[in-house]
């Protein structure tokens, strides 16, 4: 009874407590707890919102950008892939205060956690301002905002380019001022999209487009009013170098007067509507014009001065007691004038007559003592004898070639070369220093050498028969 009542009752003794049962081990490799870990952020955050100061900004040519987001006391890595950075209306760039959208993630081959941005905007400033605000600062840093770089216009255009929506008012604005102002211009209108996604490379295929067209002087960008949204084609960098680009100067009137783009600050004019924009563009022409119309005043002011000054000097000459009868004197003068003028024309008439008869024996004389005659009759002469030089020549040369060949035929029929050729041969001594022509000179057992029309033969003598008639026998070559 004791054990079955005690044994609950009993001072818990550790030694006597079984040894807790070891758990088992599990060892993770590092790609598999990584993994885990970035199994736990995608499961357990979703879509995040992160404020903080854009630092090591990078876009890669891929278009991807990598940045970090820091506060005063963390900073996480930040990734925003290109489909998410061709819809970002400003660009990023160190220090700039934004909030970002995303997904936490796990960048495996570092082991780093990183928000996956889907979308950024800036922090107490609208995207489309700050992107007009960064590239506002940019192109006047380049001096496309300079107005020693910008165009006059030209004085007396002849041929306007317009580049703008036919569906607006704006285009119908400018021709009714310029039909009103200046009748006579020739329109080149080139269609554009002034507003929505394709706006923007409407405007500038417009722009190049007018530049290539034949005698255009000045080109209008018009465009009506509307929201910042609305305008925003106006504000991209492509529109804003094509209008630096134009061969032509070019006038902005994009909105209305309180509306400013890109293209008003790089056009080198600027004009608040479209209406204005018409006006300005023959505004130089009325200024001509009227400095025309000033100076033909001034001029027709100073002539009839002039002329009431000269006349007036003239009464007053006229009344002098020395002029009186200044026009009978000067009829007089005027009568001997003209009397010594036929006088001397005819006397240079005579002289000229005479220089010409002159003229004309002198001439005569130098025909009959004309070089080129005398030379012609002396090439004459030359080629003559040459003709018969050469007829004596070849006459001689014909003579000689035949007694030549009459010598040579003689000459070969002596030469004992042709004897040869008939079949005989020439013996010689071994030495070959004589001809031998009796065979009682030579013993048995000499060398002699034989010369035939072809080549020669070395021969010993085996035998001799000579004029008296003893046998012999007949040499053998060796």
């Amino acid at each position: 009874m004791s054990d079955l009542f005690s044994q609950p009752f009993e001072e818990d003794d550790p030694d006597r407590r079984p040894p807790p049962a070891r758990a088992e081990r599990r060892v993770h490799t590092v790609s598999e707890l990584t993994g885990e870990i970035r199994r736990m952020f995608e499961s357990g955050f979703g879509d995040v919102w992160v404020e903080g100061e854009i630092s090591n900004c990078k876009v890669w040519n891929t278009g991807h950008a990598y940045f970090t987001l820091k506060d005063e006391t963390a900073q996480i890595r930040c990734v925003m892939f290109r489909s998410a950075v061709r819809y970002l209306k400003f660009s990023l760039e160190d220090g700039l205060h934004v909030v970002a959208r995303g997904r936490l993630g796990v960048y495996e081959p570092k082991g780093e956690y990183q928000l996956q941005c889907e979308h950024v905007q800036p922090h107490g400033l609208g995207a489309l301002q700050l992107a007009f605000e960064q590239l506002k600062k940019k192109l006047h840093a380049e001096g496309l905002f300079e107005q020693s770089r910008k165009r006059p216009l030209p004085a007396l255009p002849r041929k306007i380019g317009i580049v703008t929506s036919l569906d607006g008012a704006a285009l119908r604005d400018i021709i009714k001022v310029l039909r009103r102002r200046h009748p006579n211009a020739h329109l080149v209108i080139r269609p554009a999209r002034v507003q929505g996604e394709t706006a923007a490379a409407e405007v500038v295929g417009g722009l190049r487009a007018i530049g290539r067209v034949e005698g255009v002087d000045v080109v209008i960008l018009a465009r009506g009013g509307g929201s910042a949204e609305d305008l925003w084609a106006f504000n991209e960098e492509r529109v804003a170098r094509a209008i630096v680009a134009s061969p032509v100067p070019v006038i902005a009137a994009v909105g209305h007067e309180v509306d400013f783009t890109i293209a008003d600050f790089v056009a080198d004019l600027r004009a608040p509507t479209p209406s204005a924009a018409a006006e300005l563009v023959i505004s130089a022409k009325e200024e001509f014009f009227n400095r025309i119309d000033r100076l033909s005043h001034r001029l027709q002011t100073a002539a009839r001065g002039s002329i009431q000054r000269r006349r007036a000097a003239v009464h007053a000459l006229a009344n002098r007691r020395g002029l009186a009868g200044l026009p009978a004197r000067l009829g007089l003068r005027g009568r001997q004038s003209a009397e010594l003028s036929f006088r001397l024309g005819r006397a240079l008439t005579t002289t000229l007559q005479k220089q010409e008869r002159a003229l004309q024996v002198l001439r005569r004389r130098l025909e009959a003592r004309d070089v080129a005659r005398r030379f012609a009759v002396i090439r004459g002469r030359l080629q003559a004898a040459d003709a018969k030089l050469s007829v004596t020549v070849q006459r001689r040369t014909d003579r000689a070639a035949g007694a030549l060949r009459a010598l040579t035929g003689r000459l070969d029929s002596l030469s004992p070369l042709a004897v040869l050729a008939r079949g005989y041969a020439v013996c010689w001594n071994e030495e070959r220093t004589a001809i031998l022509r009796d065979a009682s000179l030579l013993t048995k057992g000499d060398n002699i050498q034989v010369t035939l029309a072809q080549g020669e033969l070395r021969c010993e003598v085996r035998g001799t028969s000579g004029t008296s008639g003893t046998p012999g026998t007949p040499g053998t070559p060796s």
